[in-house]
């Protein structure tokens, strides 16, 4: 996606980025039993141009991109095969929908991205990047945790079931840890969602402290002598 020139002096302009994967299986889920007189289900359909008009009613963006996750598997598969591995196949009839759901989305004129061997999170997260760079804040919608590492004073999240938005500051609240800090800490502790394993006997209030203290995974690591608990650096060794 191409970003617009800015001018000087300015309001920084905002860009929605939506995770249009997670809208996807989040209307799916939300109705049930829904179909046309052919058949065909239309859940996810329904569900999902729902959710984007109210937000084009609600937040009026000035501009908007659709992002989705490729089909296959993602570079992330080729460096952990078992990354997401616990996870069941998208049910076939959300994937008959996907079809119509593209063709809703460029009916609206909403530029769609994706790129193979990406997650969708991965490419908003570029994009939120490149956007900032340029002098433009961002608004990440999706209600996926893992977003929050990308939080920054330009870049937000807003979640529409819930209708939070995160900030640096509630981030911190959250997880009494700055947003870039929650990726080391995940490190530490897994995510058992995606089938990421973390350090054995390391859970989230020993990996939240551990990056309080050395504000990082490679600071535990560089001062891994300093742990006075015999236990913990056993178990971190």
């Amino acid at each position: 996606m191409k970003l617009p020139k800015k001018r000087k002096l300015m309001k920084k302009s905002t860009i929605y980025l939506i995770d249009g994967s997670a809208y996807i299986y989040r209307a799916y889920h939300a109705i049930s039993h829904l179909s046309n007189s052919k058949g065909l289900p239309t859940n996810a359909i329904f569900g999902f141009t729902r959710m984007l008009i109210k937000l084009i009613e609600d937040k009026s963006p000035q501009y908007l991109a659709m992002v989705f996750d490729s089909k296959g598997p993602t570079f992330r598969h080729e460096k952990y095969p078992q990354y997401k591995a616990n996870r069941p196949p998208m049910p076939e009839d959300m994937v008959v929908q996907l079809p119509y759901i593209h063709q809703i989305v460029k009916a609206f004129n909403i530029p769609i991205i994706e790129l193979k061997g990406f997650e969708a999170d991965d490419l908003i997260a570029s994009l939120a990047s490149q956007a900032e760079a340029q002098g433009y804040k961002s608004v990440m919608v999706t209600g996926d945790k893992d977003f929050l590492q990308l939080v920054t004073s330009d870049s937000t999240i807003w979640d529409p079931m819930k209708d939070r938005v995160w900030t640096e500051q509630n981030v911190f609240d959250k997880y009494q840890l700055k947003p870039h800090q929650l990726v080391d800490m995940m490190g530490f502790w897994g995510d058992t969602s995606d089938n990421i394993p973390g350090v054995p006997g390391i859970g989230e209030k020993t990996a939240t402290l551990l990056i309080q203290q050395f504000e990082s995974m490679d600071g535990v690591y560089d001062k891994i002598d300093a742990i006075t608990k015999k236990n913990k650096k056993k178990k971190l060794t």
